[in-house]
């Protein structure tokens, strides 16, 4: 989930009958897309995908991926306007796109601010010796998975708990010697517990509603595949612990250490910050205002607890002091914190931050959602998901069929939440026919729509999780192992009929209500 409160909109997707307002411009001369129109764009993605990486490698995120998404997008366009759209239409769509984008820009955008205005305060330095203080490598792994997943529970939100806590255990594993992807991999599996089960998770809230089913039921549903996979990461993950116990210097590490306390001055009213924000997140503030609000406060404690961290950071001597501080507030939120400690394991773990290091992930994210909404909306992944529902005889292919659209649509449309809506619109209908109860569905698309995204390098879960823990998505991905188990417990449940409800005759509705 991204924004951590409920949303009161009409997901994109959902239109009314008559909410003409929203639809797109049509044409009598209209034609329905052929196969290798919905093909071509697919093929089109994947070669220009395959060709940034193995020219660039990971630098390929720096700019050339961005520049395949918009190709794509451009092909996109050749192929609707071939079948008769008007060019009013796809523009139309796209600006659909980049207004769906607001709340995750804005969210972006605060979580950069954030990093680099708690780099300043102390607040992450903070956790990084409190860490180091009580985590050791044999169980860091477990322990961040627990601590991220409780954290995700309470508050919703896996971009909000990897913004924040998953960036103080990502410095803290630099500094013990443990593997940062593994510790990607725990955060990431911790944070996606509560945005998939959690109640204040808006995706937990929008694949319940798309089900037409109460969302506690949804969750209780969803509780026998998520508490499964999320024992299964547990036990993963204390196994790797036990197996990865890290490069530990302890020379080392007391140098880091003393280093921190040159330059920052370690208490916990350092944590005041990261105490405002999960506040603000249980009392359900929008997720892009209680970061913000988190960053400004960071901010001010900056230039009461820290006052020669930030003149250093400045370096201006010539300006007054009161000045000086509200520059280093301004330059933390605007570019991130620079720390020159001259301990250069110190430098890298503090030198982050700021809005601008998240312009190139609302790059890729642009270039994504726009590419998946002209596919969802002018009927072309629509061409090649019904066939497959037409191969699913029976339950356990059904609910494969789901998994599999909803993986491949965050892979394809590259948005987490074109991965929920269109299956959840597609199949509806089947599963209310074959007797099964919506909260099957509900947990089926919650189950892969939900929880891959962040495995894909240019969905947007992917790449604001690469921005944000600053490991690449390719790396941290084997070790998602929460993310990889959910859609593989569902179909296994699917396939074996454990915990798969169905509906008694009298359940059934006379009429089934159409989708929409």
């Amino acid at each position: 989930m991204r924004s951590g409160w409920k949303p009161t909109p009409q997901p994109r997707g959902l239109r009314r009958p008559n909410d003409m307002a929203n639809q797109p411009i049509t044409s009598r001369n209209t034609k329905e897309p052929s196969y290798a129109d919905a093909i071509i764009p697919l093929v089109t993605l994947i070669i220009l995908i395959a060709g940034s990486v193995s020219l660039f490698g990971a630098a390929a995120v720096e700019g050339p991926m961005q520049v395949a998404l918009i190709l794509s997008v451009m092909v996109t366009s050749f192929i609707i306007l071939k079948n008769g759209h008007p060019w009013e239409s796809i523009v139309k769509s796209s600006q659909a796109a980049l207004s769906s984008l607001a709340s995750p820009i804005f969210i972006l955008l605060a979580v950069g601010a954030l990093i680099g205005a708690w780099n300043m305060s102390g607040t992450i330095p903070t956790l990084v010796v409190y860490g180091i203080q009580l985590l050791r490598p044999s169980y860091f792994y477990l322990a961040t998975a627990l601590i991220c997943g409780v954290i995700s529970l309470g508050t919703g939100s896996s971009w909000t708990t990897a913004g924040t806590i998953g960036v103080g255990l990502i410095g803290i594993a630099s500094l013990v010697g443990v593997s940062p992807a593994i510790t990607a991999g725990a955060i990431i599996s911790g944070a996606y517990v509560g945005d998939k089960i959690s109640s204040l998770s808006e995706t937990t809230i929008l694949a319940a509603q798309l089900a037409e089913v109460d969302i506690h039921t949804h969750i209780r549903a969803a509780i026998w595949t998520s508490g499964p996979a999320f024992i299964v990461a547990l036990v993963v993950f204390a196994i790797l612990g036990l197996v990865e116990t890290g490069v530990t210097n302890g020379a080392n590490i007391a140098v880091d250490l003393a280093g921190l306390d040159q330059i920052f001055w370690i208490t916990p009213l350092n944590l005041i910050p990261l105490i405002a924000l999960l506040i603000l997140s249980l009392r359900k503030a929008p997720a892009s205002l209680a970061v913000m609000g988190s960053a400004l406060l960071a901010g001010v404690m900056a230039a009461i607890l820290q006052p020669q961290t930030v003149l250093r950071f400045v370096n201006d001597p010539a300006l007054p002091a009161p000045l000086a501080f509200v520059k280093g507030i301004w330059m933390a939120l605007a570019t991130g914190y620079r720390s020159s400690s001259g301990i250069p394991e110190l430098d890298q773990l503090l030198s982050r931050g700021g809005m601008a290091s998240m312009l190139k992930t609302l790059w890729i994210i642009i270039g994504a959602v726009t590419f998946g909404t002209l596919l969802e909306e002018f009927n072309l992944l629509a061409k090649l998901t019904l066939p497959m529902l037409k191969r699913a005889k029976t339950t356990g292919s059904l609910i494969a069929t789901v998994v599999a659209t909803a993986f491949g649509l965050n892979i394809i449309a590259a948005d987490q939440y074109i991965a929920i809506v269109l299956p959840a619109r597609l199949f509806r209908a089947e599963f209310r026919k074959r007797g099964l109860k919506p909260q099957n569905l509900s947990r089926a698309c919650a189950d892969a729509g939900t929880v891959t995204s962040p495995l894909v390098p240019w969905n947007s879960c992917g790449a604001y999780m690469a921005a944000t823990l600053g490991v690449a998505t390719m790396a941290y991905l084997p070790f998602c192992i929460f993310n990889i188990a959910s859609p593989l417990i569902s179909m296994l449940w699917g396939f074996t009929g454990f915990k798969i409800e169905h509906t008694q005759p009298a359940e059934v509705p006379a009429e089934p209500v159409p989708s929409p």
